[in-house]
């Protein structure tokens, strides 16, 4: 049983998720881009993800692992969600579930 609750409907009617509000990507769009081969666009995706999804949602497109590898290139772009996601990671650090 997983304790997240993500959110069930991610985009509305044009395709576009409720965390992409400042910019026109459909969720297709935006998962290419957690893809890409860049790492630095990986992780700017990555950090907007993280800046403007809840967090539950996050776990939808990332994995633990992947926020950990690309930690040092997306805490640049976290703004003020930076200290909540150092201190998370932290937490998992301190139980041994991830490794920054």
């Amino acid at each position: 049983m997983s304790v997240l609750n993500p959110t069930r409907e991610l985009c509305d009617s044009s395709g576009r998720p409720y965390f992409l509000w400042d910019c026109n990507l459909t969720l297709s769009e935006f998962i290419e881009r957690l893809k890409n081969t860049d790492v630095r666009v990986r992780a700017y995706f990555a950090a907007k993800l993280m800046r403007q999804a809840k967090p539950d949602d996050v776990f939808t497109f990332l994995s633990l692992k992947e926020i950990a590898e690309l930690w040092p290139n997306i805490k640049r772009y976290l703004g003020n969600k930076l200290g909540f996601w150092d201190w998370l990671l932290s937490m998992w650090e301190k139980q041994g579930r991830v490794q920054r």
